[in-house]
């Protein structure tokens, strides 16, 4: 039997401006950042939030949920795992976003591509 079906888990939701993160119900209701009161922003299961004083490190993190990323890895049901790449820093964002203007693809193509040459 599936574990993860049985047991609910929190997921991670994100302030980028007040660069907080928390973990809240999956529930489909709005969270509100406790600093600035504006709503959170769904990061997914397996977001790590960067330090507060990376800079580098949360303009990736805009750059990712921008593009309409999520920092997931599980399946629907949780039972297979396949960790997706995402982004940490500023640099390699830019280099992707290069890249996919050059290679025509979209941002979140390029984001989510480990290896920026292989865009595919």
């Amino acid at each position: 039997m599936c574990t993860y079906a049985t047991t609910t888990y929190k997921v991670h939701y994100v302030c980028v401006p007040c660069r907080r993160s928390s973990k809240h119900p999956w529930d489909g209701a709005d969270h509100l950042c406790p600093y600035c009161r504006t709503p959170m922003v769904f990061a997914g299961h397996d977001f790590a939030a960067p330090r507060r004083r990376d800079t580098s490190g949360w303009t990736a993190v805009a750059a990712v949920l921008t593009a309409g990323l999520r920092y997931e890895g599980f399946e629907t049901c949780g039972c297979s795992r396949k960790p997706e790449f995402r982004p940490r820093t500023s640099a390699q964002v830019r280099e992707r976003r290069r890249l996919a203007a050059r290679n025509g693809v979209t941002d979140a193509q390029a984001l989510a591509a480990h290896d920026p040459y292989e865009t595919t």
